[in-house]
Formats: structure tokens, C-alpha cells, sequence
């Protein structure tokens, strides 16, 4: 299941609004083991209930999921100019490198 964050992101995004220009507007909280939408100050946009907070859970869950997938290609990729020295001296090597890397690390 995906985080409130990412679910109310993606419900500023279906409202044309963007998370990081409304962050301030919004409180999202947990003291009482769930997180919850404390305080809600959005312009033109209402607070969103569970029920259609719940319609972008698969959405949501995929762009975690793909956040986790990125960060775990990132690392096996290694650095950039290493790349590029790979690149260099036997291109197929890399490209096989590089493909191995996202055969095991798929998007969805």
C-alpha cells in the first residue's frame, strides 16, 4: 500500500496542483499509529477523503515502487565516468552491462 504522501501527491497532480508549491499548506501527520491529513489550506482544491485518497493507491504504489527500482539501478550503474571509460574501450560489454542491470531491476 502506498504512503499518504505519495497518494495525496498524486491527488494535488490530478487537481493541477503540485506537491512541492502546496507543502505548506498541507499537514500530514501520525500520532495515532495511522497516518492522517491534519490541516489542509489548498486553494480551489477540497481536502480529499479516504475514499478518494484510496482510488490512487495503485498509481501511488507504482511510483514508490519505480523510486526503489531507480535508486537500485542508480547504484549498480556505478559512476558516470566509469561508464563512459567502459563505453570506451568495449561498448557491447557495457551495453550487456547495462541491460543485465534492467532485466533484473524492471520497471512497472
Amino acid at each position: 500500500m502506498a504512503t499518504l504522501y505519495t497518494k495525496v501527491k498524486k491527488y494535488l497532480e490530478a487537481n493541477s496542483k503540485n506537491y512541492d508549491t502546496e507543502k505548506d499548506n498541507i499537514v500530514l501527520q501520525n500520532d495515532t499509529g495511522t497516518d492522517y491529513i491534519k490541516s489542509w489550506n489548498v486553494s480551489g482544491v477540497a481536502k480529499p477523503t479516504d475514499e478518494q485518497l484510496a482510488t490512487y493507491n495503485s498509481t501511488a504504489t507504482t511510483e514508490e515502487n519505480n523510486v526503489v527500482i531507480k535508486r537500485t539501478r542508480k547504484v549498480a550503474y556505478g559512476d558516470i565516468g566509469e561508464q563512459l571509460d567502459e563505453i570506451y574501450k568495449d561498448i557491447d560489454a557495457w551495453k550487456a552491462r547495462i541491460k543485465s542491470i534492467k532485466d533484473a531491476n524492471p520497471k512497472e
